[in-house]
Order: structure tokens, then C-alpha cells, then sequence
């Protein structure tokens, strides 16, 4: 998710990608402890993800 698309999205839609995004990364991190992915930069995105949307949200709280 681009940063262009995270400053579109409501607070609530924000709490909520971050909650989805979280347990993705739960879902890849135990795939991959697994069997390795096919993508491993996979974690790296989804990591940044989160941090672009949690970026966002204390961001709106200070202002």
C-alpha cells in the first residue's frame, strides 16, 4: 500500500488495515518457519506496510 493510498483512508479503516495487515504477517512468518516462501521479501512489504499505517495514525492523533 502506497503512502498516497494511506492518507486517503479514514481512522477506522486505518485501525482496521493494521489489524489485517498484523495477522498476515502472522500468517507468513509461521508459513515461512515452515516451508520457505517463494517471495520471502513478502515479510519485508507487509512489514512496512504496518509501519506506513501506524505512521499514519499517530500522526493524525498529534495533530
Amino acid at each position: 500500500m502506497k503512502q498516497s493510498e494511506v492518507k486517503e483512508l479514514s481512522v477506522a479503516d486505518l485501525h482496521e488495515q493494521v489489524a489485517s495487515s498484523k495477522q498476515s504477517y502472522r500468517d507468513l512468518k509461521m508459513a515461512h518457519a515452515i516451508t520457505p516462501l517463494d517471495n520471502p521479501a513478502q515479510l519485508r512489504t507487509v512489514r512496512r506496510t504496518i509501519a506506513r499505517l501506524t505512521t499514519e495514525i499517530t500522526k493524525r492523533e498529534l495533530q
